[in-house]
């Protein structure tokens, strides 16, 4: 269930669905995009999303797959369900070449089915129950060209026909070429005037003043009333008989498309359900398109209330930063179980909304089976009802103030919110004086938490934030302001509450000081004391975040340090033992010779026994 009936335009939404329609090829596709809808089902959802990432893998990976005569002809289709009716050439062309595009798509992953791993288990289940029609192609074939025009053969008698109309106009030519001639040699007409075609008919430009000086019908003449064009008498019959000729071709074409239509008709079904593949796959392909365009990919998806987002970036903001070259800050945002319902705090135009809108556009995206612009270590859920109430609610039609409508919104949210819904409001409990404000939207916080419902929730509130800090299954958070810039950070810190800055925010504006001071006065020092208690905490923990931060990068550097030299002494302990080794064997060789050496000498002094000489020599 999604609340308000304008959920769409308030996330942004539309927008993201206009953007695939722009990347559709035809009709089909924009249909689907146009039908697409917020599912609550699991098994619906995770397989429109795996849809669309295999479609990515395609659109990155492969170079051939068939992307090409995305034509909806299906209301072509409705239309020869009547006896009698045909389908005309540019349509029986479009039909032709459609089909060739579904049979493409579905013989591209017939033939993945071959291989070891099938790379798109999703879309070739889509596929798989896909009839393709090539003996429909084949019949078109023999009827139209390659241009989709009619063929001279498509029948006995269309060939005979355009035959007769070929000569027939040869002949026409001959003659006003001859009567041509004869003019331009009388000075009738202009050397360079030729034959035009005016009606359907082969006429001669002429001079007005000229126009008696050849017999025939005078069928027009220019706007500037400088030429006229006649119908040499000599040609009149030739021309009739080509209009008679031309009356039998289209004749003889309705048939031969009539006859066709006969023999489609009885698949028109079949065929219709090929066409709804083709509107499927034009839509997961803009579907894709569109997530390379914003980083979308598949997170964990699992089938329980969650999210566990790391760098998650609202897509409308990154596609307009990315035209102006800035960067957008991603947003860190985890609901479980345990803390269900955040309540952020922070300064105004501190990006409390977008956080907001983030959450609400992003989940909303992937219950569409869109992919979303997380990193791939997040994980998300899944939603029965996303309820919204954000931005002016002022209706003049119902006389209904901003808090009014605020109020009808929140009596919905009470009465229809359980513990598979998610809320997104935005400054709650404003609109109305802040402290029976406060109240009322602490009594609901409480009533939504009873309910066990999920919920990110901006506010300015101090009793809120006292409340979250005090009651199991909400938790603060804060948008991050810099104190000595004197400007928002745009990054979400959950933990604590978030100061509004609102005297520091007064002091930058240029407010003077006598007002601000005054002003402190007023709330008294134990509220100021605790705006400024919650800007340190929040300093501190920035701080010491940083440090951490800090001792992660050394940590990480020092177990790469570590790593290499243990990688070193691996490799110089490996080294030692290969010269070991080397210096073990080239000693065994040493003492192999000698020992042979040794053997050798012994042998040849027993052999010169006699001979004191030989033997000292030897020896």
């Amino acid at each position: 269930m999604i609340y308000p009936h304008n959920f769409e335009q308030k996330i942004g939404f539309d927008k993201i669905r206009q953007h695939i329609e722009n990347k559709c090829l035809s009709t089909l596709g924009i249909d689907r995009a146009k039908k697409m809808v917020f599912i609550s089902d699991y098994d619906t959802i995770a397989r429109k999303l795996h849809e669309t990432e295999e479609f990515v893998h395609i659109l990155q990976e492969e170079d051939e797959f068939p992307a090409n005569y995305f034509f909806d002809v299906r209301p072509a289709l409705k239309r020869i369900r009547v006896e009698g009716t045909f389908l005309d050439e540019s349509e029986l062309f479009d039909l032709r070449r459609s089909l060739e595009t579904i049979k493409g798509i579905v013989y591209f992953f017939l033939n993945k089915e071959t291989e070891e791993n099938t790379p798109y288990p999703y879309l070739q289940k889509l596929a798989g129950d896909v009839t393709v029609f090539p003996q429909i192609i084949i019949k078109t074939d023999q009827i139209l060209d390659k241009f989709g025009h009619i063929k001279d053969n498509a029948s006995p008698d269309l060939q005979r026909i355009r035959r007769e109309i070929t000569a027939t106009l040869s002949g026409i030519s001959k003659s006003l070429n001859s009567i041509l001639r004869i003019a331009q040699s009388e000075g009738v007409v202009d050397k360079d005037v030729t034959p035009t075609m005016r009606d359907g008919r082969l006429v001669i430009p002429v001079i007005p003043a000229y126009k008696r000086k050849i017999k025939g019908i005078v069928h027009d003449e220019s706007a500037s009333g400088k030429t006229v064009f006649i119908e040499p008498a000599e040609v009149v019959e030739a021309n009739n008989r080509i209009r008679e000729l031309e009356s039998d071709e289209r004749r003889e074409i309705i048939r031969i498309l009539t006859s066709f239509a006969n023999e489609l008709r009885p698949y028109t079904e079949e065929i219709f359900h090929s066409y709804e593949f083709l509107a499927d796959i034009d839509f997961i392909r803009a579907k894709a398109l569109f997530s390379i365009q914003i980083n979308g990919l598949l997170p964990t998806f699992e089938d329980c209330q969650q999210i566990d987002w790391y760098h998650a970036i609202h897509p409308l903001l990154f596609l307009s930063f990315q035209k102006q070259q800035k960067q957008v800050v991603p947003l860190d945002i985890t609901l479980d179980h345990k803390n269900k319902i955040l309540l952020i705090s922070g300064p105004n135009a501190g990006g409390k909304s977008v956080c907001l809108k983030t959450v609400g556009l992003l989940q909303y995206m992937l219950q569409c089976g869109l992919l979303i612009p997380v990193y791939e270590n997040s994980r998300t859920g899944i939603f029965d009802s996303i309820f919204i109430d954000i931005g002016d609610e002022q209706s003049i039609e119902n006389d209904l103030s901003t808090y009014s409508s605020h109020l009808t919104n929140m009596k919905f949210f009470v009465r229809n919110c359980d513990d598979r819904t998610i809320l997104l409001i935005d400054e709650f409990g404003g609109g109305t004086e802040p402290q029976i404000g406060g109240a009322i939207a602490e009594a609901l916080l409480d009533r939504f938490n009873k309910k066990n419902s999920f919920g990110v929730i901006t506010t300015h509130y101090q009793n809120l934030k006292h409340f979250a800090e005090d009651t199991p299954g909400i938790i603060n958070g804060a948008m991050l302001y810099d104190r000595h810039l004197m400007q928002p950070l745009f990054k979400l810190s959950i933990g604590n509450p978030g100061s509004s800055f609102a005297v520091e925010i007064a002091r930058k504006i240029g407010l003077p000081e006598d007002v601000i001071a005054d002003a402190s006065s007023k709330v008294g020092s134990d509220y100021i004391n605790m705006d400024k208690y919650l800007q340190d905490i929040v300093r501190d923990k920035r701080y010491w975040e940083n440090k951490r931060q800090n001792v992660r990068l050394q940590e990480k550097r020092l177990e790469e340090i570590t790593s290499h030299y243990e990688n070193d002494i691996k490799a110089i302990e490996k080294q030692r033992k290969e010269i070991l080794a080397e210096a073990r064997k080239n000693a065994e060789n040493i003492l192999s010779e000698a020992n042979a050496r040794i053997e050798n000498t012994i042998r040849s002094i027993k052999e010169a026994q006699a001979e004191k000489e030989k033997t000292k020599k030897i020896r």
